[in-house]
């Protein structure tokens, strides 16, 4: 495969702290993001190369296409509905946890419409994030004992379920049972070494955030202050490892008419002065033409 295809250019030239949650939607054929500190949802328009906000009043993890029109957001206080024509947001369902402690991180809809989001537990210790399935008007915890769940995603087939906590370096794999929502047989997928107290970021390959998965069933993870993004095999296997120009990808997804554009977020946040200098692009997206297209977005259903 040739090098040129992954050359990786600017895509949306505005700096965001936590750009994160990237989706190309299926029917508008525009790129929506989110920047996670700033409470905002943003939509990029290839074409025209316009970026549209939306201010939601709290952040916003991830967000996912609605069936009949508009958004569904994560936020912080729960789940929400952003209707994109006119801005207005309704109310769906509370959060199913201390909002002074926890947050919406990484999520998307299965292939039947359920929507899955896991969170951020911000103190850290001990490890209370957990994974949700909402369905039928209720969320229901499916796996705990995280601290930052990420890496979302099922294999083309729809019989693999893919979950990451960031924290703990580790991709792991589940058996999905599409009729029923369920997921059993954890296993690692893959894992990644932690940093050293004394290691360098130079000398650190980073740790698994956002992915996407691709229409041969590998895997594409962002890995955040490795500045790199990884192709793993369905089988876990390490296929390619492409240099970003910023220390902190967040998070993949495949866009474009032909889903062979790698849209790739990043963060600026609480990152050193000297690296952002370095690293103009830091919080901007990114992107790059692959040779495999990927899946397209699955559309939530709330009835």
């Amino acid at each position: 495969m040739s090098e040129a295809l992954y050359q990786v250019s600017l895509a949306v030239n505005a700096r965001a702290r936590l750009g994160e949650s990237p989706l190309w939607h299926p029917t508008e054929q525009q790129l929506y993001y989110v920047d996670i500190p700033a409470c905002q949802v943003l939509r990029f328009d290839p074409l025209t190369q316009e970026l549209q906000r939306w201010d939601v009043g709290s952040e916003v993890g991830c967000l996912a296409p609605l069936e009949g029109g508009g958004l569904l957001l994560a936020q912080r206080d729960g789940l929400w509905r952003l209707d994109t024509e006119t801005g207005q947001r309704t109310h769906i369902a509370a959060a199913p946890y201390d909002t002074a402690t926890q947050r919406f991180n990484d999520g998307k809809a299965d292939p039947q419409g359920r929507f899955w989001t896991g969170t951020v537990y911000e103190p850290r210790e001990p490890a209370l994030a957990a994974l949700y399935r909402y369905a039928d008007g209720q969320f229901t915890s499916m796996v705990g004992e995280a601290v930052t769940a990420n890496g979302l995603g099922w294999s083309p087939d729809g019989r693999t379920l893919y979950w990451t906590d960031t924290r703990a370096h580790t991709i792991w794999a589940f058996d999905f049972d599409g009729a029923s929502g369920g997921i059993t047989n954890r296993r690692v997928f893959a894992s990644f070494a932690k940093r050293g107290a004394e290691q360098s970021l130079d000398d650190y390959g980073g740790r698994p955030d956002g992915a996407a998965v691709d229409l041969e069933g590998c895997y594409w993870v962002a890995m955040y202050e490795g500045q790199r993004l990884l192709q793993l095999s369905p089988k876990g296997e390490l296929l390619r490892e492409i240099a970003l120009p910023v220390r902190c990808p967040t998070m993949p997804c495949f866009g474009g008419a032909d889903l062979r554009t790698l849209y790739v977020t990043s963060a600026s946040d609480k990152r050193p002065a000297e690296e952002l200098a370095a690293q103009p692009w830091a919080g901007c997206v990114l992107q790059l033409r692959v040779e495999t297209p990927g899946l397209p977005a699955n559309f939530a259903r709330l009835a």
